[in-house]
Parts: C-alpha cells; structure tokens; sequence
C-alpha cells in the first residue's frame, strides 16, 4: 500500500507532519554502581549483648560474632571495574592477586557502594555521643547543619570538630603515621606540643604486638589515653576512642576503620551497676568493657548498613527514570556521604540550583531519598 501525505488523493498540497517526539539520552550510571546489592541479613538474637559490661566471656563471644557478620557486610561488595575481562581471566595484570573473575565480570570481595554513607552516618553518631560526654550543646541535626550548609574549609565549632574527626575515616587514607594523628589531634584540640611522630611509633608497636583485633584496640586506647597525660581528660578519652577504631580495622583488614566504640560509649547497658559509672580507657577492667560496647556497636552498625543497603537499592532502581545529565554523579555523592544539599550537589555536578532542587524533589517523589532536616528551605537529602 501506498501511504498519501493528504486527504486528497489530487491534492498538491503535503499535509503538515507532527514533530518527532524528542529523545532524551541519559547519562549511562558508573558501572561500579550497577549490581544488585547483597541481602543484609541482621544479626540474630542470639549474637546480641543481652546484659551490661558485667567482664563475662560471653562479651566477647558476642563481640566476635558481630565484628564477623559486619566484616562480611563490609566484603559483600561487587568490583566491576574489570568487567569485559572475560568469564574465569586471570585480571592480576589489572591489578588484582590473581583473581578469578566470575558472575559476568564481577569481583567479590570489595567494599558495598554504600560504605561511605555508612562511615559518615556513624561518624555522626560518634560526634553527637562525644559532644555530649565534653558537654557541648551540638546534636545530630546541629553537627549535620554545621558541616553540610557551611563552605568547604570554613572553621567550626569545638563539636563540629569532633564531627570531622570522626569523618576522616571516609574522607582519606587512615594510618598510623605523624600526619594523620597530628590532624586528628588537632580535630580534639591537643596541644602544639604533640608529639605525633613518637606517639606513631609506639602506637604501631602496640598493634603489631597484640594477638586479636579486640586486644589492639583496647591496648592502643588504653596506652594513648597515657600518652596524653598533659591532654584535658575528655579530649584524651575520645581520642583514644578514635584511635581504638583505627586499631580494630588494621587488625581486620577493612579498607578504612568504622565509627563504632564512641557510637555506643555512653550507652546505659555499659554502665556498671554499682556506681553508674559509664567505661574509660584508663579503667582496669577496660578490655572486657571495650568488647560489650564493640558488641552493641557492631549490632548497630549491621542495622544501619541493612537500612542504607536497602535505600541504596531503591536509588539506583530509580536512576533510569531520572533526566538531569549530571544525575549519576548526584547518586554517586549520596551514597558516599550521610547527606548532601542541593547547593552542593549543583556546584558539584555543574547544575543549575533549580535543576538541582528538582532533581532531589524527583527523588523524594519515587522515594529514593529521605529529606533529612525537616525544614522548607536549606533542606538536606540522604539515604
């Protein structure tokens, strides 16, 4: 059959033709975004403290069993950065030991894309529990207005400090040398006269030396809150609580440490029942302390990481429905990081402030995202 371009077949006259309908490329998502995200199972019941810090073995039985469960989280990662390699090829050229590549090219064993988001919502925590034990005002939705509505390298307050340390974890390299501790001791205030280069030498020793990772980090923090004699003793404390994270992940191999002891430092199951007293570095009784609050930390975290692992999902469901051409950099900013703000996110991303706000309000709308400060303006979105 023929097709005519008018009514009338005698007709001269083409009949206008409607616009092709316009098509929209989308920017294609960071391959390394792509796989499904591993089901998080949470910790049962029985892995779980069910009483305070009492010294029993069963702390540390509990502690191990947490510390493991959220090391497997942390290794449940797929790595497809070697993707096109080949079912079964040897990708050690490209940088691994000598790894079989199976399931299309992925490679298990890495971190989740959620890590970072992760990291900075326990630092979060840790902040807001150490503001309160040095006795400042700041909580959660203080530290996260401070640092996400101000500019980069803007100083802050003594809290908004303590956030930052915290937030190293995600934000660089975390080692035990003079560079990293004098950045972190400058976050808890300690005196010009650090001695970062021979408090790093004796820190390794005592890492090198321990047995397991709970023995490290209880040592490590126990022998800095001695080396920092000369340092107000709430400022020590926390440090030393940083630094016990800092020793658990060495031990373990993990990528970069995890917020835990000071999320749960101040918890009341920790408390002895004679005196109320809550734990500290310097008690004698630390290391079996140090086990229950790394038992009810680890508990916590493998609910958080269940809850982003979750949201995460939902996110990148709803990345092919999104237009802005910058949107996979915007979802790669939400899941290395506890929020983000629009003004932000458009700096970042090269998008108008408008584009930006309408892509957040997109998101909330297929409920990828959560608006996390509860106001009508200066608004913050995370998972």
């Amino acid at each position: 059959m023929l097709e005519r371009d008018s009514p009338d077949p005698l007709s001269l006259e083409p009949v206008a033709m409607g616009r092709p309908r316009r098509v929209v490329r989308r920017r294609p998502l960071d391959p390394s975004l792509r796989p499904n995200l591993p089901e998080i199972q949470p910790l049962p019941r029985w892995a779980r403290l069910d009483g305070g810090a009492g010294g029993d073995r069963n702390a540390m039985f509990v502690a191990g069993a947490g510390l493991a469960h959220l090391d497997q989280i942390l290794r449940a990662g797929a790595d497809v950065s070697t993707a096109g390699l080949g079912t079964g090829a040897d990708v050690s050229s490209a940088g691994s030991d000598s790894v079989d590549v199976s399931n299309a090219g992925k490679i298990f064993g890495v971190e989740p894309v959620f890590s970072g988001a992760l990291r900075q919502r326990l630092a979060l925590k840790a902040a807001a529990t150490c503001a309160r034990l040095a006795r400042l005002r700041e909580d959660e939705a203080a530290l996260r207005d401070a640092e996400h509505l101000s500019g980069v390298g803007v100083d802050t307050s003594p809290a908004g400090r303590l956030h930052r340390l915290f937030r190293l974890f995600a934000s660089r390299p975390i080692k035990f040398d003079a560079a990293t501790l004098s950045a972190a001791a400058e976050c808890v205030g300690a005196p010009s006269a650090f001695d970062a280069q021979g408090i790093a030498e004796a820190l390794r020793q005592t890492v090198a030396s321990a047995n397991d990772p709970l023995a490290a980090a209880a040592g490590l923090s126990a022998a800095a809150v001695h080396d920092l004699a000369a340092v107000p003793a709430i400022d020590a404390e926390i440090f030393a609580l940083w630094l016990a994270d800092l020793a658990l992940a060495q031990k373990l191999g993990w990528q970069a440490p995890v917020p835990l002891l000071a999320t749960v430092i101040a918890h009341p199951a920790l408390r002895r029942a004679a005196n109320g007293r809550r734990p500290r570095p310097s008690d004698r009784d630390w290391s079996n302390a140090l086990a229950s609050a790394y038992a009810l930390a680890a508990g916590e975290a493998i609910d958080v990481a269940g809850a982003l692992s979750r949201q995460t999902q939902k996110l990148l469901d709803a990345a092919p429905k999104l237009r802005a051409k910058s949107a996979a950099r915007v979802i790669e900013m939400l899941l290395a990081d506890d929020c983000i703000a629009p003004a932000r996110a458009a700096k970042t991303a090269k998008l108008s402030d408008r584009g930006a706000r309408r892509l957040f309000d997109r998101l909330t709308e297929l409920g990828a995202v959560c608006e996390l400060s509860g106001r009508a303006s200066f608004r913050l979105y995370g998972l």
